[in-house]
């Protein structure tokens, strides 16, 4: 009785089928495809939903991933999120517009975000939220302070890669800049801040936090005409949501203070 040799397709088709999966880049049905197969076998499902289902455990694994490449990509310090915010404990806030900026669809229309208060209030709190959830919508994001920036800005123009830099701060759907007022800018400093936000002006959506009132930003930026300049751009579109009030983080802190109890 003559025998026929089987051919490598016949003797490993499972090692094929994971070879070319990961060849494809399809991981999730490198992991899910077997587990599916036996679910769809044991609910009687034909092919057609076998291959459905798997490709949407395909599809949501890549969505998820893509966003957590995002979220590493925005430099955030802390992740932050609006449901751990304490709205209650700042009511001059307007939650309204919080909740209705945290859509992200100003972000489409390439409007602007300004946030201003006290310190401890929570700006950076929402700034950081606002930043995540616009992660999680799809949209590029890049979180930085202004002291930091300015920094960056010019370690980039003594390295002549200002430009390089300047087409990446550009780039982002969303650019959140803290605590501008903290620390007075030089010059150079300011004025490169100000080309940034130029660069960004109508093109892409530009988030601010500052403990000072416009009228004190000259302070900070050293210029009235700069700082009219860089205002008219910020303004033009914008959304601004005023956090006056009393120290959120020092309210907590003398709350803990009280809640201790007494030593001898």
């Amino acid at each position: 009785m003559s025998t026929t040799a089987s051919s490598p397709t016949d003797a490993t088709p499972q090692l094929l089928l994971e070879h070319h999966l990961k060849h494809l880049r399809l991981p999730t049905v490198l992991r899910e495809y077997d587990k599916v197969a036996r679910q769809c076998a044991a609910e009687s499902l034909d092919y057609p939903r076998y291959l459905l289902r798997l490709t949407e455990l395909e599809l949501l694994d890549r969505e998820r991933r893509a966003t957590e490449r995002r979220i590493r990509q925005a430099k955030f310090p802390v992740l932050k999120s609006l449901d751990s915010f304490d709205f209650l404990a700042i009511p001059s806030l307007n939650k309204t517009m919080v909740l209705e900026l945290a859509r992200s669809e100003f972000l489409t229309r390439r409007e602007n975000a300004l946030i201003l208060g006290n310190s401890g209030t929570g700006k950076t709190h929402i700034a950081l939220a606002l930043g995540l959830v616009a992660c999680q919508h799809g949209h590029r994001v890049r979180f930085t302070t202004a002291a930091a920036l300015v920094s960056e800005l010019i370690e980039a123009r003594d390295e002549k890669k200002l430009l390089r830099l300047q087409k990446q701060l550009a780039s982002y759907e969303l650019l959140i800049v803290d605590e501008l007022g903290f620390v007075p800018l030089s010059k150079t400093g300011a004025e490169l801040l100000f080309e940034v936000f130029s660069l960004r002006y109508e093109r892409s959506s530009t988030l601010v936090t500052s403990n000072l009132p416009f009228q004190e930003w000259t302070e900070v930026l050293g210029s009235e005409r700069l700082t009219g300049a860089l205002l008219d751009r910020l303004t033009h579109h914008v959304h601004i949501l005023e956090m006056n009030g009393d120290s959120y983080r020092l309210k907590q802190s003398k709350r803990k203070q009280k809640s201790q109890p007494a030593t001898a």
